[in-house]
């Protein structure tokens, strides 16, 4: 199927590895040109090459995208290369786990900036630029955490991925009229090379044999491309009516009703 993505300008966050380096390259597969950002210089200089020897057209952007200016450092090089922008993934993320009661102000605040901020301060410089295109799309990648609870000492990474999918549905009320999509995706489990489900593996296979058995119906971890590809097709004009929608790629291992 031609997602009639090719030549479309699509902004990853956090593409050095993992969701974020998978959804560039299902976008970059259906012919966009890519922009892609992370903290590490060598990291996101290999993606970028890997990603160059698929054919892409590729801009490589050092920077923090959780600190107040590095989404205008992004946004910035991205006007300045292209000239246009039509899709953001914004898929940085991380966590700081424990109990509630031992967090602190400095935990919540680190996660907030990493998980929410970071893509909403990118969001809103991306859409004057998809406003001038006419319409575009963004999608932020969320959590099957962020649709039902995950869990003792994960209330930082719960809240915060539930505002994502929040965030969205408001956008996607407000942007309509400017043919701006405004989406979310709720990965499961997924296991990439270096993530903290492929180390878990590694280091426990068979304590996680009863893990796999409780919660993946499926009987795997979800795979980064499956992820990806979905992201790519609700980046895509093949989804024109998908807009405030949260999808689930998760192999049935949510519990959610909705």
């Amino acid at each position: 199927m031609d997602l009639r993505l090719n030549g479309k300008v699509a902004v990853v966050t956090g593409a050095s590895r993992g969701l974020g380096f998978f959804s560039a390259r299902s976008l970059a597969a259906e012919g966009a040109r890519l922009a892609i950002c992370a903290r590490g210089e060598e990291g996101l200089e290999e993606a970028a090459d890997e990603l160059r020897g698929q054919g892409a057209e590729v801009l490589a952007v050092q920077c923090d995208i959780a600190s107040g200016g590095g989404a205008n450092v992004l946004i910035g090089a991205v006007a300045e290369r292209y000239g246009a922008l039509d899709v953001l993934v914004s898929n940085v993320g991380g966590n700081r786990r424990g109990r509630f009661e031992e967090t602190t102000d400095e935990d919540w605040l680190a996660v907030i900036e990493l998980n929410v901020l970071s893509g909403l301060r990118a969001a809103r410089l991306a859409i004057p630029m998809m406003r001038d295109r006419g319409g575009g799309s963004i999608v932020f990648v969320s959590s099957v955490f962020g649709r039902e609870k995950g869990g003792p000492g994960l209330s930082i990474y719960n809240t915060t991925k539930s505002a994502l999918i929040s965030a969205a549905g408001i956008m996607a009320l407000e942007l309509a009229g400017d043919g701006i999509r405004v989406n979310s995706v709720a990965p499961g489990s997924i296991r990439f090379p270096g993530g903290s489900w492929d180390r878990r593996v590694k280091a426990d296979p068979e304590g996680m044999r009863p893990f796999v058995r409780a919660n993946l119906p499926l009987g795997r971890f979800g795979r980064a491309e499956e992820v990806g590809d979905v992201v790519a097709f609700l980046a895509s004009e093949r989804a024109s009516l998908i807009t405030g929608a949260c999808i689930a790629v998760d192999g049935a291992q949510g519990r959610s009703l909705v």
